[in-house]
């Protein structure tokens, strides 16, 4: 008997050190899993002057918006003009949208220079556009973070974009596919360093480009300043409306991208030169001419100029212009005082949404903020089901486009539409004579 309870004592001792070690096995394993989602990867990689990011732990991916919540991508300053910075963000966005990571808040340029790259003044994304807006009208397509809500600090993967004639866009695009694998995206932040997104390789469609400026939406205040300026121009037009009836709908008005500041004459000549084209440049003589040029234009009708102020040196811009057309300026308009409380990206905003809504834009083929003006307005025409053919009169049509640096075969400004087919931005960015019309 002694042997017999003797065994059965060892027994029950064996199995319960069994069951503690497989209970000990158990929360070791529970305990590895749970720092994998806690502490999240700590990798090393060599690289000067990185910055330590933070980010959330275990956020999972939304599979229903089509972009991981839990992988990040930093980019680069956005610089020069703002719609140089907004196809610099577009790209930005694409690219992440390419990795299947969330954009981390990038910061624009407040300021205008071009070399004095220290000198320039920062602008939170936010402070310009919408952030919250952005996101549910781009929901499932690319994704903004904020740097504020990452918590943990983990150190960045450097992606450090090749330079020069030998980094070709195949070079580019099979970079980027490298870091959409293992190892390196495993991490939770990538950040690309080097030159700023415009003069990155472009692997995008304009129709996906133009999803992204669809999303941005000017903030609250500066879009009001944008509807003060419209609404003086629109009222403008109804007084200048003989026997309208008090229920009339708000008058028409022409915008005019007037460019013949002193920056932009230098660098069109430059242009011509280069590329032996000589549909660039347009004196201010040649712009009045070809505005009053413009096919079934009903007279009288308020013209806005768009010009960079600080950039112009001939203030002569509102004299010389045919009978029946009236044109304005910031100061002549009386919205000087709104203008000039902001930096430059933000006065450039406002005068681009005021062109984006005008019934008749004109602008210049070579110009980026002309282009993407053109681009917007052919892509709203578009979701409307009412794009017009380029042989339509303008009469009754809100959103025909012209360019006045190319003639027409009337005589006047060429009609102008974005080819929304073409396979990367180039035309938009750099210019082009080829208007699809």
């Amino acid at each position: 008997m002694d042997s017999l309870d003797e065994k059965c004592v060892k027994l029950a001792c064996s199995q319960r050190v069994k069951s503690l070690i497989s209970t000990c096995l158990l929360m070791i394993f529970i305990a590895l899993v749970l720092r994998t989602f806690i502490m999240g990867s700590f990798y090393e990689f060599i690289g000067t002057g990185q910055r330590y990011f933070n980010w959330v732990p275990g956020s999972s991916v939304d599979s229903s918006a089509g972009v991981r919540r839990d992988k990040f991508l930093v980019v680069p300053q956005m610089v020069w003009g703002l719609n140089n910075q907004k196809i610099a963000f577009a790209r930005a966005c694409l690219t992440a949208r390419f990795l299947n990571r969330t954009l981390l808040m990038p910061s624009f340029s407040a300021s205008l220079f071009y070399k004095e790259i220290e000198r320039l003044e920062p602008m939170e994304f936010d402070k310009l556009f919408s952030f919250e807006k952005f996101n549910f009208r781009c929901h499932g397509f690319v994704q903004l973070g904020r740097f504020s809500s990452l918590s943990n600090r983990s150190k960045p993967f450097l992606l450090k974009k090749g330079e020069g004639r030998r980094w070709t866009l195949e070079r580019d695009l099979t970079q980027l596919k490298e870091f959409r694998e293992n190892p390196i995206d495993e991490n939770e932040v990538i950040k690309i360093v080097g030159k700023n997104p415009f003069l990155w390789h472009d692997h995008w469609p304009v129709k996906d480009y133009a999803t992204v400026f669809e999303c941005l939406v000017l903030v609250d205040a500066i879009a009001s300043e944008a509807t003060k300026v419209v609404s003086k121009l629109r009222n403008l037009g109804n007084s200048m409306e003989r026997n309208a009836p008090s229920t009339q709908v708000p008058a028409p008005y022409v915008a005019v991208h007037m460019r013949v500041e002193k920056d932009w004459m230098i660098h069109c000549k430059n242009l011509e030169q280069r590329s032996n084209i000589r549909q660039i440049c347009s004196s201010k003589e040649e712009v009045m001419e070809r505005v009053a040029d413009i096919d079934s234009l009903k007279l009288p009708v308020v013209v806005y100029l768009a010009v960079a102020d600080d950039l112009l040196e001939d203030s002569s811009i509102l004299t010389g212009w045919k009978e029946g057309i009236v044109p304005f300026e910031k100061k002549k308009l009386g919205v000087w005082d709104i203008y000039k409380k902001y930096p430059y990206l933000v006065q450039s905003a406002i005068d681009y949404d005021v062109c984006l809504r005008a019934d008749v834009f004109v602008g210049n083929s070579f110009s980026t903020f002309s282009s993407l003006i053109v681009l917007e307005r052919t892509q709203k025409l578009m979701k409307l089901g009412t794009s017009i053919p380029c042989h339509m009169e303008v009469v009754g049509s809100a959103g025909a486009s012209f360019a006045y640096n190319i003639l027409s075969e009337t005589g006047g400004p060429k009609r102008w539409m974005t080819n929304m087919s073409d396979s990367s931005l180039r035309a938009i960015s750099y210019g082009t004579n080829n208007l699809s019309c």
